[in-house]
């Protein structure tokens, strides 16, 4: 690792929330590691998630479908995004899993070499993404998958809301039990629950559980999961500025007096966004104020006092919740993650140590 700014993944504490969430909702577990695994990792987190039971991964394209299976991934993996029906045959022979969504997409399918691609029905019960939007659209597809010689293996939905209306997501779980229903017969795999409705919402019907942040420790109803995942830099530059003097691009702050302003290497570049400007990282037990702009690819802070250069600074982790920035930035704990661009090294945790640095644009070292 050559540059003072990582990530660290702890895939034991990974493990420790598919477990303990299984030990809740007592289903069958997908684990969503779509986006690369949202920043983390798709085949680190994938295997973690195996290894705690996982019996089936979730992803949004076909693209992250065969990376994981050319990663050496052979656990069962759902497409839950669109596809290509061209694509028929190949998702039939890596043994990818597609949603069927539109009645177009269907009709579009069997009039290809379809036969034995694996597909999970998908129901729009209210969030007016993708999905049959009626019933009678549901059952005629079946009908059409299964005579082209589709195994129709799930049905599934999404709930839009369910941290924060219960009304909403009632709703939309009888929907989604109107759809199931209507089916000739239930197939393998029915799921609609999301992190959230995984421990919020408990229903007969469902049979599985797709987990997504909440791998990652972030609930709104559960304060028992760990969190994996922090984000560090280290001082690279410390000097005291004299009163008056402007910091940074647009001279957006002035200091007040002799002021200790220290550089770090992050950026926006590394999805360390400009909006951080006024907010804190924390520093051998001090929060430090980001000062200035954001550069694309260095950060200043006032320190409270000195410290050398090498000293690291936490952006989130133990002292600093993925939540509590996602609040202080006004959005969500997946878009922080997701920003964190693959330049910033993943350093990865498993037996209380490091084992695995990895960077795509550079080359793999194990410990």
């Amino acid at each position: 690792m050559h540059r003072d700014t990582w990530m660290e993944i702890d895939l034991d504490a990974v493990c420790d929330n598919v477990r303990r969430i299984k030990e809740i909702c007592g289903k069958r577990i997908i684990a969503v590691v779509k986006a690369n695994a949202y920043g983390c990792g798709d085949r680190q987190v994938a295997e973690a998630c195996i290894d705690a039971g996982a019996e089936m991964l979730a992803v949004s394209s076909l693209d992250e479908a065969l990376i994981l299976r050319n990663e050496g991934i052979r656990c069962a993996i759902l497409i839950v995004g669109t596809t290509n029906p061209q694509d028929a045959q190949v998702m039939a022979g890596y043994k990818i899993s597609a949603a069927a969504y539109s009645p177009e997409w269907v009709d579009a399918l069997v009039q290809t070499d379809c036969a034995g691609l694996r597909v999970h029905l998908k129901m729009d019960t209210g969030m007016n993404r993708i999905g049959f939007q009626t019933i009678d659209q549901l059952q005629e597809a079946y009908k059409k998958l299964n005579d082209a010689g589709c195994i129709i293996e799930g049905i599934f939905t999404h709930f839009s809301c369910s941290d924060s209306d219960p009304a909403f997501t009632d709703a939309q779980y009888a929907r989604f039990q109107e759809a199931v229903e209507s089916l000739p017969e239930k197939p393998e795999w029915i799921h609609c629950d999301n992190s959230d409705a995984t421990v919020s919402f408990k229903d007969p019907l469902s049979n599985a559980c797709r987990l997504g942040v909440s791998l990652y420790g972030v609930s709104s109803f559960l304060d028992d999961l760990k969190h994996p995942l922090a984000l560090y830099s280290r001082l690279s530059m410390v000097k005291t500025v004299p009163a008056g003097q402007k910091v940074g691009y647009g001279a957006t702050y002035e200091t007040n007096e002799d002021e200790i302003i220290a550089t770090m290497p992050i950026g926006y570049a590394d999805g360390f966004i400009r909006a951080n400007q006024g907010r804190r990282v924390y520093i051998n037990g001090k929060y430090c104020e980001v000062v200035g702009r954001v550069c694309m690819d260095q950060t200043m802070l006032k320190l409270p006092e000195y410290m050398p250069t090498g000293t690291a600074a936490e952006i989130f982790g133990p002292h600093i919740p993925l939540e509590k920035m996602a609040e202080e930035l006004h959005t969500i704990p997946y878009e922080i993650i997701c920003l964190i661009t693959m330049r910033v090294t993943r350093v990865y945790r498993r037996g209380g140590k490091r084992y695995l640095i990895k960077n795509d644009r550079m080359t793999l070292s194990e410990l």
